[in-house]
C-alpha cells in the first residue's frame, strides 16, 4: 500500500471519489491511500450514501483533513469493513493525542459527545473499493453540530500523517498475516 500526504489545499465535492484519482493525482496506483486539506462541499450529484441523499443532508465544512482510498478489486462488504478499520484507527489516534478516550466511533463516523468530528462513506466503483473519510479542522460552520481536531489542539497535518501510516500498516499487516496460514478443509 502506498500513501501520501497531499501538499496543496484541494476542495472535497465527491467527484474525487472516483477509480484513478489517486494515481492522476499523487501518481499512486494499485493499493493506495492520499490524505489532504481543504472544504468539503459536497454536491448532491455526488453524494453516494442515498441516505443522506433522500433526506436532502448538506455534507460541508469549512476545513476538513480528507482521507481517500482506493483499493482494487475490493467488494462493497470489503471496503466498508475496512472504512470501519480506518476509523477505528482514526479513534484511536486521536484519543492517544489527547492521553483519553473521549472520541468514540459510531458506525463509520466519530463523535465528542453528541458533537460529530468526522464524515465518512465507503463505495465501489467497476474496479475498486473506495473511501472517502473527512475529519472537521473546526467544528464551526459545519451543518450539524460539529467538533474539530482543532478544538482538540490537534495539528490536522500530524494527525493526517499518522492516520495514513497507521492505515498502511495495518493493511500491510493483515496481508501477511493472511498469507502464513493455510486453508482448512
Amino acid at each position: 500500500m502506498k500513501t501520501r500526504l497531499l501538499a496543496e489545499d484541494i476542495t472535497y465535492t465527491g467527484a474525487q471519489l472516483r477509480s484513478g484519482w489517486i494515481g492522476e493525482t499523487a501518481g499512486l496506483d494499485g493499493d493506495a491511500a492520499v490524505a489532504f486539506l481543504g472544504p468539503c462541499d459536497i454536491a448532491p450529484e455526488h453524494m453516494v450514501d442515498t441516505a443522506d441523499l433522500e433526506a436532502g443532508a448538506e455534507i460541508s465544512s469549512p476545513r476538513m483533513v480528507h482521507i481517500i482510498v482506493e483499493h482494487p478489486g475490493l467488494d462493497l462488504d470489503h471496503v466498508t469493513t475496512r472504512q470501519r478499520l480506518l476509523m477505528a484507527i482514526a479513534g484511536e489516534i486521536i484519543n492517544g493525542l489527547l492521553g483519553e478516550p473521549l472520541v468514540e466511533r459510531k458506525g463509520d463516523d466519530l463523535y465528542l459527545r453528541d458533537r460529530k468530528l468526522s464524515v465518512s462513506v465507503a463505495t465501489t466503483s467497476p474496479n475498486s473499493g473506495l473511501i472517502h473519510s473527512g475529519f472537521n479542522v473546526h467544528g464551526e460552520g459545519a451543518p450539524v453540530e460539529a467538533i474539530g481536531l482543532g478544538e482538540l489542539g490537534l495539528s490536522p497535518c500530524e494527525f493526517a500523517e499518522k492516520l495514513l501510516a497507521a492505515y498502511e500498516q495495518e493493511i500491510e499487516s493483515a496481508g501477511e498475516a493472511a498469507g502464513k496460514v493455510k486453508p482448512v478443509g
